[in-house]
């Protein structure tokens, strides 16, 4: 994998092929969120792998833009400790979304972020401790529309680098 190419390729892919994820393809992603940098190398993140199209829909309605979700063949959902006690725990979480992200399209599968706001009933769906929060999960499946997974960058929709950096100061 090229990974200049993914970066400009890369797109959000929310509706999904009724096709099963193989084990290992499943384990490839996960491993490459296990394997993402974290903040003094805490690895302060648990990931909960689901598959069960009951518990995928039923996590769908934790947010109000993770509909993707009921959809996916997968969704790993990314717990951290309580996200406000340190700034870097979201950033470590991010850092692993993105790896399992960019895996997965290595793979030609699909993925979408998506933020959860209802979290004590995420916490009754999927049963996880009390020192532990989600606020992020991921969908991953194979994309209902396959060319959307490479298909180039649109013309407009991004700021130009200039408006993005400034340099040396403000």
């Amino acid at each position: 994998m090229n990974v200049s190419d993914a970066i400009r390729l890369k797109r959000a892919v929310r509706k999904f092929q009724e096709r099963p994820l193989p084990d290992d393809v499943v384990h490839a992603i996960l491993n490459a969120g296990r394997r993402s940098q974290s903040s003094k190398n805490n690895q302060a993140w648990r990931f909960i792998a689901i598959r069960d199209k009951a518990t995928l829909k039923a996590l769908s309605d934790c947010g109000e833009w993770a509909g993707h979700i009921a959809g996916a063949a997968l969704c790993v959902a990314i717990l951290t400790p309580e996200p406000t006690e340190k700034f870097q725990t979201m950033f470590d979480a991010g850092q692993a979304a993105a790896f399992m992200q960019l895996a997965a399209w290595e793979l030609a599968v699909g993925s979408c972020p998506a933020s959860l706001y209802e979290f004590e009933k995420a916490r009754g769906i999927l049963g996880f401790p009390a020192e532990w929060h989600l606020r992020i999960a991921l969908s991953f499946g194979y994309a209902l529309d396959e060319e959307k997974l490479f298909a180039p960058p649109k013309k407009s929709g991004r700021m130009l680098l200039e408006e993005v950096v400034h340099w040396d100061k403000w």
